[in-house]
């Protein structure tokens, strides 16, 4: 079973920065980030293919950078210029191409950490 495992959530006020990294514990094509906002259902914020084309939501678009370090099997989330409406359970997905019947041949998520951004 494949783990991933996200830390660098916390409390920050607005303005401020975090970095989220979530190691994968093998290779995975498709690594990233969503987020769950209490009561609102859980959006994409973030992914980057092994090769590194990346996309964001508009949402986060210019405040936060994805990378990842294929070396480590290892996934970032650099988040700057926190607002409050970014406060969320941010979690970290790993999945493999998409298959007929869209369906990815693996689909992988970590248990989340929390991000509050508050004064």
């Amino acid at each position: 079973q494949v783990q991933l495992v996200e830390s660098g959530g916390g409390l920050v006020q607005p303005g401020g920065s975090l970095r989220l990294s979530c190691p994968a514990s093998t290779s995975i094509f498709v690594m990233g980030w969503y987020r769950q906002a209490p009561g609102q259902q859980r959006e994409r914020i973030a992914t980057m293919s092994r090769g590194g084309d990346s996309n964001y939501a508009d949402s986060v678009k210019g405040r936060f950078t994805i990378s990842r370090d294929n070396a480590k099997n290892t996934v970032y989330l650099q988040m700057n210029s926190l607002k409050p409406e970014d406060t969320a359970v941010y979690y970290c997905n790993g999945r493999g191409r998409m298959i007929s019947g869209g369906q990815y041949e693996y689909d992988y998520w970590g248990l989340g950490t929390q991000v509050t951004v508050s004064s």
